[in-house]
């Protein structure tokens, strides 16, 4: 199964009102490893950023006056999120970004939903903890994830920590730092790390012996008597018969 965890920052909130995608960041998994493919564009939003926005992120608008605009980069995110399921948290507000930016493209209009199946982390950890917080940070401290470089908000690093914060909220994983290690060994020419595959062993059922059986059985009596005769490993004695009384003979 393949996977893209996405994110975006933006010119502002509300697409509608024109504001624009001005990075997009994407972490490829397949079959729940990160395989260390990426995907990540500055991009020109040919307007202004709002100070809000800018705070959360921190990109200035004068340094993205030398990047592609979206329609530069369009086919080559679609290429890179064409028919996988995309993992984006708060996904109403990625998606609504991204259909706005390709409805600005000439041709026939682009949808998300038309491309990719789409899986929206918030509502999937909403679901798993209900009333509690489940924004990006939150989920890191409950899933024990290394969030410390994120300072400010960034569309790739976010992405990145959102993969192993999924992977992590759905089951967990193991694969995250071996994977993109493994394809790093791999682009220098190393030989790929190989599974352990460890041989069934016999189960071995070792009895106690005599000796063993009757120190256990005085260490019961200790405890029996210490505990006042509430020892809960010791069977209770039973109690001694009673000699049943004859009638003498007339």
């Amino acid at each position: 199964m393949r996977q893209i965890v996405l994110d975006t920052e933006t010119t502002g909130l509300e697409p509608e009102l024109n504001h624009r995608i001005i990075e997009i960041g994407c972490v490829e998994i397949l079959n729940r490893r990160v395989t260390g493919r990426t995907f990540h564009r500055y991009l020109n939003p040919e307007r202004a950023i709002d100070e809000g926005a800018m705070s959360v992120h921190g990109i200035k608008r004068a340094d993205l006056d030398d990047k592609p605009k979206f329609a530069e980069i369009a086919a080559e995110l679609i290429e890179f999120i064409k028919d996988a399921e995309l993992v984006i948290h708060n996904a109403a507000f990625d998606v609504a970004f991204l259909d706005h930016e390709f409805a600005k493209l000439p041709g026939e209009r682009q949808l998300v939903a038309n491309m990719c199946r789409v899986l929206d982390s918030l509502a999937l950890a909403r679901s798993m903890h209900p009333g509690q917080r489940n924004n990006l940070d939150a989920l890191c401290k409950r899933y024990e994830v290394d969030n410390s470089r994120r300072d400010l908000h960034g569309a790739l690093l976010d992405a990145r920590i959102l993969a192993e914060v999924y992977l992590a909220m759905t089951g967990g994983q193991v694969g995250l730092a071996l994977a993109e290690s493994a394809t790093s060994h791999a682009a220098n020419g190393a030989e790929p790390m190989r599974a352990l595959v460890r041989t069934a062993l016999p189960l071995v059922v070792v009895m106690a012996s005599e000796e063993e059986a009757r120190a256990h059985e005085s260490m019961l009596t200790i405890i029996g008597k210490a505990s006042g005769g509430r020892c809960l490993w010791q069977p209770e004695p039973m109690p001694a018969a009673v000699p049943q009384q004859t009638s003498a003979s007339a």
